[in-house]
């Protein structure tokens, strides 16, 4: 069937809205109606030769949302007109994932990087030229045909296109500190940069009832967002100290729990330095090389330096809860997002590079 797709020939160029070729779902797989999809921060590392890409040409986009018009041979669990969000690709076969985790799992850099389906055949093409897919989505389109696995159910009570940037960046954030740091109530947290990521994270932290959640970012209008998603304290690490800052907030004491957003070596080595005497740092996503002394800086304290990936999050039980937080009015996810039409998606992408929106999503038509 014929779609439009937004299509990425060379890094460091604009999208271009090409219409494309979609081969309908294979076994196991269901094709959706792309609703809406969030812009996230990997997407951009991508375009920009940041990180290992597939082959190019790509359709990028990994937060997507919509409803399921066809399912294909052996699909339990959806059928058309289904509402979904789609979430990362995992084999389901491999020790991690028959042990729950799938954000581990062993297949993860094929399924979602490798720029091919689950049975490494293609579903995109233009004029006969194959197009590379994107964490089993592609959902920078108007249909995607997506595995089973990738699925999770949206209920009536929700607006569908809210979802879209629940199934990557703000499942990290939130996922980090509920399912790996899940600081007890009255504990402290430090959260350092203030993108989507930092401010799911951020309002987890609240959830989770930390009495201490300080915010760290060099932005001003981030710091007063996140003063109003539930931090009690911000720095701006532009003007001051952040470990010096910290400790002056805590008494000398340090946090018990942090979580580093940033993507910066430098910022991730000053956040682990905020956490007190058996404190627990998460370093989420992508980052760079980091020295520290191991001696003074961690063993010495007790402390705990993780790396995490989709915030330990099992999709599927996950995103529900996520769903059920928003619907309460916990989560305030909206607080956050700016609505674009996917043909302004490199306006979209500007805003975002440039701090003027913290979470874009494109709404297709």
């Amino acid at each position: 069937m014929k779609i439009n797709a937004a299509v990425t020939r060379e890094i460091k160029t604009p999208y271009i809205i090409e219409e494309v070729e979609l081969a309908p779902p294979k076994a196991g797989e269901v094709l959706v109606k792309i609703a809406a999809s969030g812009m996230c921060h990997t997407d951009e590392m991508i375009l920009n030769g940041e990180m290992r890409s597939p082959f190019l040409p790509i359709v990028l986009g990994h937060e997507g949302s919509g409803i399921v018009t066809e399912v294909g041979p052996g699909v339990r669990g959806f059928k058309a007109g289904d509402r979904v969000c789609l979430s990362i690709s995992y084999c389901g076969e491999c020790p991690s994932c028959l042990s729950a985790r799938p954000y581990a799992c062993e297949e993860s850099g094929r399924l979602n990087f490798g720029g091919r389906a689950y049975d490494n055949t293609t579903r995109l093409s233009k004029d006969g030229v194959e197009l590379a897919s994107f964490f089993g989505q592609s959902s920078f389109a108007t249909y995607s045909v997506v595995h089973e696995n990738n699925l999770v159910l949206v209920p009536d009570g929700i607006d569908l296109a809210l979802t879209a940037p629940l199934g990557c960046g703000i499942q990290t954030g939130a996922g980090t500190v509920l399912n790996f740091l899940k600081p007890a109530p009255g504990s402290s947290i430090v959260v350092s940069g203030c993108g989507a990521v930092g401010m799911s994270a951020l309002m987890a932290a609240k959830i989770c009832g930390c009495s201490t959640i300080i915010a760290v970012d060099v932005v001003d209008s981030r710091l007063q967002t996140a003063l109003e998603l539930g931090a009690t304290h911000v720095v701006n690490a532009r003007e001051v100290n952040t470990v010096e800052a910290v400790m002056e907030i805590t008494k000398g004491r340090g946090v018990s729990h942090a979580a580093d957003c940033s993507g910066r070596s430098e910022t991730t080595r000053a956040t682990l330095n905020c956490t007190g005497y058996f404190g627990v740092c998460a370093v989420v996503g992508a980052g760079q090389e980091l020295t520290i002394n191991v001696g003074g800086e961690l063993s010495g304290r007790h402390r705990i330096l993780a790396g995490i990936t989709e915030g330990h999050s099992r999709p599927k039980q996950f995103i529900p809860q996520l769903m059920d937080f928003i619907m309460e009015g916990r989560f305030p996810l909206d607080k956050i997002v700016k609505y674009y039409d996917f043909e302004d998606i490199n306006t979209a992408r500007e805003d975002s590079r440039t701090g003027g929106t913290l979470k874009p999503i494109l709404l297709m038509k």
